[in-house]
């Protein structure tokens, strides 16, 4: 691994035992910003991304992350939920939870909610009444769903709001880019007080990004990493008992389930709380040269196409287009990005200012190559291209 010649204290466990072991290179600062010109697009601040390993948690971080980078305005817009696939396993999980914990009629707490998607489908299938906390939240401030309601805050969460109601308290895909995920949790610990309830927290899983080389989850708005060894450590150290971890969505994202813990509750030990378990530690080492390799094979694939001629367009223009598209000189190979969120159709890619279309533009556009940006995607992609008339090379990124 590299030596980082100085150490930085680990965001979840505050050991000094860490190290950098790879360094992204001149990324934009927000992925998911929607320019509507190419030019704004190009002229975006771009930085460095070193990546930080500790090897006492295994938690991996931006030890340069700069909060002061960030703008979670209405014009900051990632969601997935355009996606029928994407839409499946929301559903599928709002069904779970509503099952299993009994929510009917009662009270959600959704932080950092974004537009109220999974809220609202935990709200109708079991008539509850939602409080969804999101300074980019754009719409109507209360929303009836059926026998239940949401009530959107745009603010984030924090202990001016301890006297809303709460039974069961979700977080999904919040934590990674939060800076000091330690102090964030010991303020949900301490707004909980007394309540027993279920907690349902979900993050990227890194360990997908580090075996699968899905180095295109490496963003600048991501500060923090998670595997289930790190995941499991902040929750036990913030003072509560953990139920379940485990990866979900094919390995892409992870859960974890907790309780508030009191003081009937047996002391959680973690395993291997000395070091951080040994695979990780495995993964971490063999990252940088791998990482290195990809980049310049795909830097290789995409002046091949450039060189025969052929039209390729991205499809995903999420984090994972717009790092692809940004870490490879895609300039002159690459003209378009495809995403079915027509919030993003019309605009134009951060950093290189590609304009994002339409599926229905394939249509008069003919590419030769379709490169998917997450593989679990491919089906889908692949039955709406035969529905348009496109015959394009599906290749994954």
């Amino acid at each position: 691994m590299v030596d980082s010649h100085h150490n930085h204290a680990c965001v979840v466990c505050q050991s000094n035992n860490t190290e950098i072991f790879v360094t992204v290179p001149q990324v934009p600062v927000l992925c998911n910003i929607l320019w509507p010109t190419a030019a704004e697009a190009k002229a975006v601040r771009r930085v460095d991304i070193p990546l930080a390993f500790c090897h006492q948690c295994g938690h991996i971080f931006n030890p340069h992350f700069d909060p002061t980078l960030m703008d979670y305005s209405q014009v900051y817009e990632n969601s997935l939920h355009f996606s029928p696939r994407f839409q499946q396993f929301a559903e599928t999980l709002a069904a779970d939870l509503v099952a299993r914990h009994d929510l009917h009629q009662k009270a959600i707490v959704e932080i950092s909610c974004g537009k109220g998607d999974f809220l609202t489908m935990l709200c109708q299938l079991g008539g509850n009444h939602g409080y969804g906390f999101d300074p980019s939240y754009v719409g109507e401030p209360v929303v009836a769903t059926g026998e239940g309601s949401v009530t959107f805050v745009k603010d984030f969460y924090s202990e001016c709001y301890s006297d809303y109601p709460v039974d069961f308290l979700c977080c999904r895909h919040t934590l990674e880019h939060i800076e000091e995920p330690r102090g964030f949790m010991q303020m949900v610990r301490t707004i909980l007080g007394e309540r027993r309830l279920p907690l349902y927290f979900e993050v990227p899983n890194v360990l997908f990004t580090l075996r699968d080389l899905a180095i295109w989850d490496i963003i600048y708005e991501h500060c923090g990493y998670f595997n289930y060894s790190s995941l499991q450590q902040l929750f036990v150290q913030c003072g509560f008992t953990v139920c379940d971890v485990q990866p979900t969505y094919e390995g892409q994202f992870l859960y974890i389930e907790a309780l508030p813990a009191d003081a009937t509750d047996p002391i959680q030990g973690i395993a291997g709380s000395a070091a951080a378990p040994s695979h990780i530690v495995e993964d971490v080492r063999s990252f940088a040269a791998r990482y290195q390799t990809k980049v310049a094979a795909e830097r290789e694939k995409l002046a091949q196409l450039k060189a025969t001629g052929q039209k390729a367009v991205i499809w995903g223009a999420g984090s994972k287009g717009i790092t692809f598209l940004n870490m490879l000189q895609t300039e002159g190979a690459i003209d378009y990005a495809v995403d079915l969120n027509v919030r993003k159709q019309g605009k134009y890619i951060t950093g290189t200012g590609q304009q994002i279309v339409s599926p229905e533009f394939l249509r008069s556009y003919q590419p030769d190559v379709v490169i998917v940006m997450n593989p679990i995607y491919t089906e889908e992609i692949r039955q709406m291209l035969a529905s348009l008339g496109v015959d394009a090379e599906l290749v994954s990124a």
